[in-house]
């Protein structure tokens, strides 16, 4: 495993805004995260599909959601949200169709270095787990490649700060994204 450094520049700018400086070493890192990803077996493709109807009653159950699922104002795409207000800790999930292709949260225009992203597979799938690890665990966004150009993301966020740590928020994010393509599985 190559060893990475962190290193970071500053613009011409009086004051200098700092900005991280790829090296080979990092670059390899993210070459070699995308080549984790497996093989996608099928195309599940995101058009048509209902967001707010993705999860049947038994698994709305399942993630303790009680209210109505309601559409929110697009998120890079159609996102509906979940809320799992009845008992504490109350959290959500939004899920959203993103008209991007996986790889663009390890090598594109979507990767941020502020974030933490760890490829794993869901369902079969090539998915990405991406979150914040700095501050309070506040959300945790499971990526699934469900073909080509199309990404279903599932995001659960903490609304009651502290009960939450960030493996879990992680560990419900991916058992909500598998929920969902189990749906989606089943329409193809």
């Amino acid at each position: 495993m190559l060893a990475t450094a962190a290193l970071a520049g500053c613009s011409a700018g009086t004051e200098g805004t700092p900005y991280p400086v790829e090296t080979a070493a990092t670059a390899a890192s993210q070459s070699a995260k995308a080549a984790q990803l497996p093989q996608r077996p099928a195309d599940l493709s995101l058009q048509g599909v209902e967001l707010c109807e993705i999860f049947p009653q038994v698994q709305l159950d399942a993630l303790k959601i009680t209210s109505v699922p309601r559409q929110a104002p697009e998120q890079d795409g159609p996102t509906c949200v979940f809320d799992a207000d009845g008992a504490e800790p109350v959290h959500a999930y939004h899920v959203r169709a993103v008209p991007a292709d996986l790889e663009q949260w390890i090598t594109g225009t979507r990767k941020k270095n502020s974030m933490t992203t760890e490829p794993k597979t869901i369902g079969g799938y090539p998915a990405l787990t991406n979150y914040r690890a700095a501050g309070d665990p506040a959300d945790c966004e499971t990526l699934v490649g469900v073909a080509k150009g199309q990404t279903l993301a599932v995001q659960t966020f903490a609304i009651t700060r502290g009960k939450l740590t960030q493996p879990q928020l992680c560990d419900m994010s991916a058992h909500a994204a598998d929920l969902a393509l189990q749906t989606l599985k089943a329409r193809n």
